[in-house]
Parts: C-alpha cells; sequence; structure tokens
C-alpha cells in the first residue's frame, strides 16, 4: 500500500518558504527547488538495498555496503519536472534519465501524452517520478500509468507541494506508489492552481507566463 511521506524537515520547510514567496527570483527559485529536491530524494532512496562489498582502505580490508541490484531512475514530466534533475543528479551520478511530456486537453481536462522517452532498461529500475506541483494530480497518474504500460513497477512520486485533491487522486489510482513531498496545503482554487502554493513552477523557473 502507497505512503504519503510529508517531509518537514527545517531545512526543507526553510526553503520552501523562501520558494513561496512572490519576490524570490528566477536564480534563487531554481536553487532553492534543485536542493529541495536533493533532500526529498534523500528519503525516498532510503529503502535501497544494498549488498556486502570488500574494500582495501588506506589502513586495512573490510568489509562495507554499497547500493545492489536495480539501479534508479529519475523521470521528470515536462516541463517543471526538469527543475528537479540537477539536484538529484548530484545525489545519486550515476541515475538514468527519462522525460514523460504532457499536456491537458483544453475540452475533456484529461492529460495527453505527447512524449515518452524511457531508458531501455526502465522496468528494471526504482523509478522516481518528479512533479513539483501535484494539484489535481492528473498528470502525476497519467504518467505512472504510462509507466505501468511499459513494464515498470518500482515507481515513486517525488513533489514539492500538493493539495489533499490531487493526492487522493494518485493515491486512489495508484495505491502501490509512496508519495514523498514537501508540504500538503489547503486546497485548489477554481483555476486548479495549490493554495496557498507558490504559483506556477514552470513559469518561475523559466522566466515565462
Amino acid at each position: 500500500m502507497g505512503t504519503l511521506h510529508v517531509m518537514d524537515h527545517p531545512l526543507v520547510q526553510h526553503k520552501l518558504s523562501l520558494m513561496r514567496n512572490k519576490d524570490t527570483g528566477i536564480k534563487e527559485f531554481r536553487e532553492l527547488l534543485d536542493e529541495i529536491s536533493m533532500l526529498l530524494t534523500y528519503e525516498a532512496t532510503r529503502d535501497l538495498p544494498l549488498e556486502d562489498v570488500e574494500v582495501e582502505t588506506p589502513i586495512c580490508t573490510c568489509k562495507t555496503k554499497m547500493l545492489s541490484g536495480r539501479k534508479l531512475g529519475i523521470i521528470p514530466i515536462l516541463r517543471a519536472g526538469l527543475g528537479m534533475v540537477d539536484g538529484i543528479l548530484r545525489l545519486v551520478p550515476a541515475a538514468k534519465v527519462g522525460h514523460i511530456g504532457l499536456y491537458r486537453d483544453p475540452e475533456t481536462l484529461q492529460p495527453v501524452e505527447y512524449y515518452c522517452k524511457l531508458p531501455v532498461d526502465a522496468p528494471e529500475r526504482h523509478l522516481i517520478v518528479l512533479d513539483p506541483m501535484l494539484a489535481t494530480g492528473g498528470s502525476s497518474s497519467a504518467a505512472i500509468d504510462f509507466l505501468k504500460r511499459r513494464g515498470c513497477s518500482n515507481i515513486k512520486l517525488v513533489c514539492l507541494l500538493g493539495a489533499p485533491e490531487g493526492i487522493k487522486y494518485v493515491m486512489d489510482h495508484h495505491p502501490d506508489v509512496d508519495i514523498y513531498i514537501a508540504a500538503v496545503d489547503s486546497h485548489l482554487n477554481e483555476h486548479g492552481y495549490i493554495v496557498p502554493g507558490l504559483g506556477d513552477a514552470g513559469d518561475r523557473l523559466f522566466g515565462t507566463k
């Protein structure tokens, strides 16, 4: 059964508060998202399997541990998910990166896939889907659907902010997926924005409107 993990670490909350501030500029916003993504992934990878290895230190040979078996894959949802990639790669430089592009059909309001490029061994990897804003949950849920249809099963979702509606939607549709998130906000407004939120993460990352 999937679990919601709200990361209330003081460093995460401090950086998130800076990101919420409407006066925080693009450069600082990017750096803060980068740093929070690294901290969230630190927790999301806590259960990666280890194996015993033998290492020669400057003093002697010892038995110690390294990551075992399947490795990590990170899957940002375009475009805002791109802002989370670099921080995670500094933490896990050997991770492979896939991309999923979605847009919302203006008539049906349903997410439509326009791009999906995954590592060839994605089904054998521990996958982390990156979506900064978990608002309605439609995009995140659709991205997870795409991964499952391509044979992937070991999937987690890492987000910056979420609304209760979006969290419930993903957990209802994917009860096997754990969600790691920095904060759960109050609700969605009539335009589908998280309240109080931080605005449009993609616009603030890339300087667009």
